[in-house]
């Protein structure tokens, strides 16, 4: 009986396992894709790209703005999609010695659209401290004919 359950088990692994017979093409022929190779883009924030240090007063201006993605003749492309991170200050008590410690705490989304959903941003501005940064990372964009690529990532950090 042992023998009987180790061997069906055995079986089912292999049929789970076994890879699907190719089908060959209608015509028999193989279809070149074409290559692409997409164009140099910036990403902005306001004025900001790449890294950029900014005051507490831009920085909650900034929460509120859209990316923008453009290349060097200002073409501008649509945003498929982003990752936004805030890297936020807080102030604890360590237990242990009774002194209060600065530690920081992440939070971080994908979003479809700019700028940041309201609740995001209502729940950031107004409350950003020196210290903190602001990371906009794997966005995704569109050219003309709907190609998707990466532009590059921005973060703003708070002095």
């Amino acid at each position: 009986m042992k023998f009987l359950c180790l061997f069906v088990a055995f079986v089912i692994t292999l049929n789970a396992h076994a890879q699907p017979a190719k089908k060959p093409l209608k015509n028999g022929t193989i279809t070149p894709v074409t290559k692409f190779k997409p164009p140099v883009v910036k990403t902005f924030l306001g004025r900001n790209e790449k890294e950029a240090t900014v005051t507490v007063d831009e920085a909650n201006q900034l929460v509120n703005l859209p990316l923008k993605i453009t290349d060097d003749k200002n073409n501008v492309y649509t945003i498929s999609s982003y990752q936004f991170m805030y890297k936020k200050k807080s102030v604890v008590e360590n237990e242990e010695t009774g002194r209060k410690e600065t530690v920081f705490g992440i939070t971080a989304g994908l979003f479809k659209s700019t700028p940041l959903p309201k609740v995001w941003q209502d729940n950031i501005s107004g409350g950003i401290q020196k210290g903190e940064e602001l990371f906009f990372f794997d966005v995704i964009v569109n050219d003309k004919l709907n190609r998707k690529f990466f532009a590059p990532n921005i973060k703003i950090i708070v002095k």
